[in-house]
């Protein structure tokens, strides 16, 4: 059995580069594979991510050493996460070790297009030295070649988890009226678009709810709360935190719309977490996003920043049944034909192959 090693962070990360990760645990892909995950990164203090970070070099030089893998899958974002990755890529070089490098990030112009030169060069330089790239979707091949020659970038589309239970419990319920957002609380998710887009629903819907479910830094928690204050919304929305498990399923399960206004993404695991339960959607036309939420047919794919569209997509899907119904249904099909686990492990593995074929 082939011996993969998988640099990946801890499993309680917020964030979707986690998310994806966790459905490899004790997936098939672990029974063809020998797979090691070593962690690079976890939530908490400056010093808990250094510890954490310096931990993860030695338990990679030791797998190295002693436990050589075929094959090194690295999971990277940009900015810091280009360089904490950096080590594992220099490291598995210099032992001539495979490297798929599967990249999650999403705002390309501040990581590469708009760097100084001598920046542009270093990504150059470490993205040579792996043997693949895996993008999230077209668009992002498209960026990525850019630094890599096309040949040597494999878009593998992240995945969605099916409920068919949630979609049946919605299909035979009453509207909640219920928004419901995860991620991360900030500028690229467009959350400081969203106390308009309340302000204009509660219009049509007094009773509308706003689930905003993450995390973000306090500055910009605080600013977005205080947007929401000064549009007089602040009844209309609740901040439970960020969310998994238990409590993750209980507000997709009540929620009625998905709603994420980004302004940058890949292929965001939150709108396929949303469709796998059967939810519309209300999304932006970046990234991957318009493979997945087809505009009129499971809901509305916008401009970013176009908050009067927003919220007139979502006005309209709450107030009407029939069509909320077949949105949800459609969400539902576009992820079961396309976007299952077992597909996107299998392009892994057709990944893993091509790569182990090469000549290093």
């Amino acid at each position: 059995m082939k011996r993969v090693c998988m640099v990946v962070p801890n499993r309680m990360v917020k964030g979707g580069i986690a998310a994806v990760v966790n459905g490899y645990r004790g997936s098939q892909l672990e029974k063809d594979y020998e797979i090691t995950y070593v962690e690079s990164y976890k939530d908490g203090s400056k010093f808990d991510k250094l510890l954490k970070g310096i931990c993860g070099y030695f338990h990679f030089a030791y797998v190295l050493m002693f436990h050589k893998p075929d094959l090194v899958h690295i999971h990277s974002s940009f900015g810091p996460s280009f360089y904490r990755k950096m080590p594992f890529i220099y490291m598995a070089s210099w032992r001539k070790i495979p490297i798929i490098n599967h990249i999650h990030g999403a705002d390309f112009d501040e990581f590469y297009v708009n760097a100084p030169e001598g920046k542009k060069a270093k990504i150059k330089n470490v993205y040579s030295k792996c043997n693949m790239l895996i993008s999230l979707s077209e668009e992002w091949k498209e960026r990525l070649s850019r630094i890599v020659p096309e040949d040597r970038i494999e878009i593998i589309e992240n995945y969605s988890i099916l409920h068919e239970d949630a979609l049946e419990e919605r299909m035979q319920r009453e509207c909640n009226n219920t928004v419901l957002f995860l991620g991360e609380l900030g500028k690229r998710k467009g959350c400081y678009d969203i106390p308009v887009v309340i302000a204009q629903v509660k219009k049509s819907i007094p009773d509308v709810k706003f689930v905003l479910a993450g995390a973000g830094s306090e500055a910009d928690e605080d600013a977005i709360k205080k947007l929401i204050a000064e549009k007089g919304v602040s009844d209309n929305v609740e901040f439970p935190g960020w969310v998994r498990g238990d409590t993750k399923d209980k507000l997709l399960r009540e929620a009625d719309v998905f709603f994420l206004p980004s302004y940058n993404e890949g292929m965001p695991m939150s709108v396929l977490d949303a469709m796998g339960y059967g939810l519309p959607v209300v999304s932006t036309n970046v990234g991957g996003i318009p493979k997945i939420v087809h505009d009129g047919e499971n809901g509305y794919c916008c401009d970013p920043g176009n908050v009067n569209r927003f919220a007139k997509g979502i006005t309209k899907i709450l107030l009407d049944g029939k069509g909320r119904k077949s949105f949800g249904e459609a969400s539902w099909k576009i992820v079961k034909e396309g976007y299952s686990l077992e597909a996107h492990l299998n392009r892994i593995e057709q990944a893993y192959k091509q790569v182990l074929l090469m000549d290093v």
